[in-house]
C-alpha cells in the first residue's frame, strides 16, 4: 500500500512537468556521482541553514490547525528519507537486471523537476506523517536528519554499485537507482520549501 501510494504521487509530479528523454548511460559516470553528490550536499545545507536557530515555539507554529509547522516538516522529511532509503537497500541487494532499462522513460534532471516543485500539494503516506515522529524538538528531529543525511552522502560519494543497472519496478514505471537516490535528495528540498513558505508567514513568532 505504502508502495502504491508513494508511486502515485512520483507519478503525478513526473507527469504534471513533462517527462523527456531516455538515460542511456548503463554505469555510474564521475559527472553523474558529481551531480549526485552535489544535490545530497546542497540539499543538507539548504535545510539547516533554514532552520539555523529557530525556537521550539517557532519550530511548533503552524498557520492553520491543519498544516504542518517546521518541524513536522523536519520529521517528515527524515521518515521519508529513511523509508526510501530502504527500498533503495532492498533493490540493491537483488540482482542487477540491465534488460530492462529500455523500460527506464524518465531524464535524471525530470525527476528532480518534478519532486521539487511545489505547484501541486499532496497528501503524504502515513507511515511518513509527523505525528510518527519519535522525535520531540526541533533540535532532535535535526540531528536525525544530519545522521541520516551524512549515511546516504557517504554512500553517494564511495559506493561502486552498479546504481545504473539495477531497474526498480514502480507503480508508474521502471527507474533506476540513481534515479530513485536522486528521487530521495529532491525530497527533501520539496519540504524545505514547504518549511520556508511556514516561516514567511505574516503571524509567524519573531525572534
Amino acid at each position: 500500500m505504502l508502495k502504491r501510494t508513494y508511486g502515485r504521487l512520483l507519478l503525478t509530479l513526473l507527469v504534471a512537468t513533462g517527462l523527456a528523454g531516455k538515460v542511456n548511460d548503463t554505469s555510474l559516470t564521475k559527472a553523474e556521482r558529481k551531480t549526485l553528490v552535489a544535490e545530497y550536499k546542497d540539499t543538507r545545507s539548504d535545510l539547516l541553514s533554514a532552520v539555523k536557530g529557530l525556537s521550539e515555539t517557532q519550530a511548533n507554529f503552524k498557520a492553520a490547525p491543519d498544516r504542518w509547522s517546521v518541524k513536522e516538516c523536519v520529521a517528515h522529511i527524515v521518515l521519508t528519507e529513511e523509508g526510501l532509503w530502504e527500498n533503495l537497500e532492498k533493490a540493491m541487494k537483488e540482482p542487477a537486471n540491465p534488460e530492462q532499462r529500455k523500460e527506464v522513460k524518465v531524464a535524471d534532471a525530470d525527476i528532480l523537476k518534478g519532486i521539487k516543485t511545489r505547484d501541486a500539494k499532496y497528501q503524504a503516506p502515513e507511515p511518513f506523517q509527523p505525528v510518527n515522529a519519535k522525535w520531540k524538538t526541533l533540535d532532535e528531529a535535526v540531528d536525525a536528519f544530519k545522521t541520516t543525511r551524512a549515511r546516504h552522502l557517504k554512500y553517494a560519494r564511495t559506493t561502486t554499485e552498479d546504481l545504473r543497472n539495477h531497474i526498480m519496478d514502480t507503480p508508474f514505471g521502471k527507474i533506476d537507482a540513481y534515479q530513485f537516490m536522486l528521487f530521495v535528495s529532491g525530497h527533501s528540498n520539496r519540504h524545505t520549501q514547504q518549511l520556508k513558505e511556514v516561516m514567511q508567514h505574516p503571524d509567524f513568532p519573531k525572534k
